[in-house]
């Protein structure tokens, strides 16, 4: 049912434009475009969140779909006496993950440059231990590409403590299907449901339940959708990446539909009703488990709210770091979305 090319063109899209938690206004500005292009509606909350809903025939019971556009990133926490910079991430990786990446520096001005994330000890002809150096902030810095050697050089370029640090994605699309990118979590997500959204629309389908999406900017430091939850929401589904590693069902090719994670089971009635509706539209799936691993489904409850709360997203591979998924994946996740907006409440 849906398009996987055209989701692959908002996944290309989306990864271009850094957004680091706490630093996403641009891409939350794209995203507002394109559903103001097909004549949607939307509204920002404080938190800095795009908010849109579609109204149904029942407008007493609401569902709320929720995807996030923030990523990993890092942020500088010194400029040193040679002129580069040490880091503090934002998210949740190790270094290791990030060596050796290209990134952007962003000034409070708006100012832009370019470098590499690098050991301090990465010349082999002059450190001993290159190789066996612990990657953590202390050894880890930002050379940037500009012609600087000492502090007072780098300040007069504009950069100061507090800049946000944003990784270049690498986004590509192979011929056998494969997208390979940073940040696919959950960017991959956000552009399934874009799609989604875009197809009802030119569908004009009429969903039987009002239905709020909200594309929340703070997930990955955890709270971003657990807020603007109107109190007629019954069902509470986060579309979010499904983490593939040793013990794990979950694939590049298939749905994944989590069954619980780090912060304990999802709804049971929900997840049986996500299962039913994939075998009945011929959608393949995985049932899965996360062990490290939170959604803002769960930050959600946590907060208090009382609905029942789900966990769906395409499977990705090396989480965190280079990503990877295959457009199979992608077309069975809108698949399903697609489908569970037109169903019955579980």
């Amino acid at each position: 049912m849906v398009n996987g090319k055209a989701i692959i063109d908002l996944i290309s899209n989306l990864t271009a434009i850094p957004s680091p938690s706490g630093n996403t206004e641009r891409v939350i500005r794209y995203v507002k475009e394109y559903f103001n292009s097909l004549g949607i509606e939307t509204h920002r909350n404080n938190k800095g969140g795009l908010l849109l809903t579609i109204k149904g025939t029942d407008d007493t019971k609401h569902r709320f779909l929720t995807a996030h556009v923030d990523t990993l990133g890092a942020m500088v926490k010194e400029i040193k006496s040679d002129g580069r910079l040490r880091l503090t991430t934002i998210g949740g990786f190790p270094w290791n993950f990030a060596e050796g990446e290209y990134c952007e520096v962003e000034t409070a001005e708006g100012k832009r440059y370019t470098g590499t994330i690098l050991m301090h000890q990465t010349a082999v002809h002059v450190y001993k231990d290159a190789g066996k150096a612990e990657r953590n902030d202390e050894n880890i810095e930002v050379r940037i590409d500009e012609k600087v050697a000492n502090k007072e050089e780098t300040e007069a370029l504009g950069i100061r403590t507090g800049d946000f640090v944003s990784f270049d994605p690498r986004f590509s699309f192979t011929e056998s299907g494969f997208v390979k990118s940073r940040h696919l979590d959950d960017k991959a997500s956000v552009a399934v449901l874009m799609h989604v959204i875009a197809k009802l629309k030119e569908k004009q389908i009429k969903l039987p339940y009002t239905t709020h999406f909200l594309i929340s900017n703070n997930e990955e430091i955890g709270y971003g959708g657990n807020s603007n939850i109107p109190e007629e929401t019954v069902e509470y589904l986060a579309v979010d990446m499904g983490a593939i590693g040793d013990g794990q069902e979950t694939d590049e090719y298939t749905v994944s539909i989590c069954a619980k994670d780090a912060s304990g089971p999802y709804h049971y009635g929900l997840r049986k009703h996500l299962v039913k509706l994939a075998e009945k539209y011929h959608i393949n799936y995985k049932i899965d488990i996360y062990p490290f691993y939170q959604s803002d489904a769960s930050a959600a409850i946590r907060a208090g709210y009382d609905f029942v709360h789900g966990l769906i997203g395409p499977g990705i591979d090396a989480s965190h770091a280079y990503e990877r998924t295959h457009q199979d994946s992608l077309c069975h996740t809108g698949d399903l979305i697609y489908y569970y907006l037109q169903s019955e409440l579980a």
